[in-house]
């Protein structure tokens, strides 16, 4: 259906349809569909959606994440918040399947996609630093008017008015839909990350959640469970780095002990003495 329609259109001369290939933001000239196909397109990814919805609630979790795969193949790969909402759906079949991998991809591919619509707070923190640094103040100008914007209605007409409130209202409603879905995409991928286990996923888990503390009026269920997580990962994250660079100097230990036997020697055959003053070490011959 929406494959006919696409080659029927004639102007296209890519397909910009999304699919499991990696995403790139879309260059200024990429190729988008017509106002008519997209809603097309959109049309039949939402019948898709809604047929995985369904089958999410009634507990078929592998057979939901092909239905969502299917509404993705149908989505512009332009249309950021479209991609985020379903990457994160995908998210949540692979937490049922206790799938944590699988899991912890498609929530970040959700999370990109919404960073892609509107950078984080500490990107765009990063950008006004780089201001002080010899970029433009053009640009530190258009950036404060995106978060500092005070809009005047246009007085023309009461048509124009309506015009000016009804978009303001409509991205006001995109901003709480897109934190929605931040949200959810960041608790899936740090519940997934914390079941996971080992040093770097725990520590990415903790760092999801002091990231998630930071947003103001969350569900009473997701801050207990941030507040839980934030009081019970750093000694399961300093536990795991603990017993990874144990496991890791045994295995250096091992290889050194292959390299120095045809000498008669050993690790243990040498000492380690630490310099408090430069937190550096010393290596010497023990007696």
């Amino acid at each position: 259906m929406a494959e006919s329609r696409r080659k029927s259109g004639g102007s296209l001369t890519a397909d910009p349809r999304s699919g499991e290939e990696d995403r790139k933001p879309p260059a200024p000239s990429a190729t988008r569909f017509s106002p008519e196909e997209e809603a097309n397109l959109l049309a039949e990814s939402n019948a898709e959606k809604s047929a995985a919805n369904e089958l999410f609630k009634s507990a078929q979790y592998s057979e939901a994440i092909s239905t969502y795969d299917r509404a993705l193949a149908s989505v512009p790969n332009y249309l950021e918040y479209e991609i985020a909402v379903l990457k994160s759906n995908i998210a949540a079949c692979h937490l049922k399947l206790s799938d944590w991998k699988a899991a912890v991809e498609e929530a970040t591919k959700s999370i990109e996609a919404l960073d892609r619509l509107e950078p984080p707070p500490s990107a765009n923190a990063d950008d006004k630093k780089k201001v002080g640094e010899g970029a433009s103040p053009a640009n530190a100008t258009a950036d404060d008017n995106n978060n500092n914007e005070v809009v005047e209605l246009a007085d023309n007409d009461e048509e124009d008015e309506a015009a000016a409130l009804k978009k303001l209202q409509d991205d006001d409603r995109r901003k709480e839909d897109m934190k929605r879905i931040r949200v959810k995409a960041l608790m899936r991928r740090a519940r997934a990350r914390s079941e996971q286990g080992g040093w770097g996923n725990l520590q990415g888990a903790l760092e999801d959640y002091q990231t998630l503390s930071s947003f103001p009026s969350l569900p009473p269920s997701d801050t207990r469970t941030i507040n839980t997580a934030l009081q019970t990962l750093p000694p399961r994250v300093a536990a795991a780095q603990k017993a990874e660079m144990g496991e890791m100097m045994g295995k250096l230990k091992e290889l050194g002990n292959g390299i120095l036997k045809p000498f008669g020697l050993s690790t243990d055959s040498f000492k380690f003495e630490k310099d408090e003053k430069t937190g550096g070490y010393s290596i010497g011959m023990n007696n």
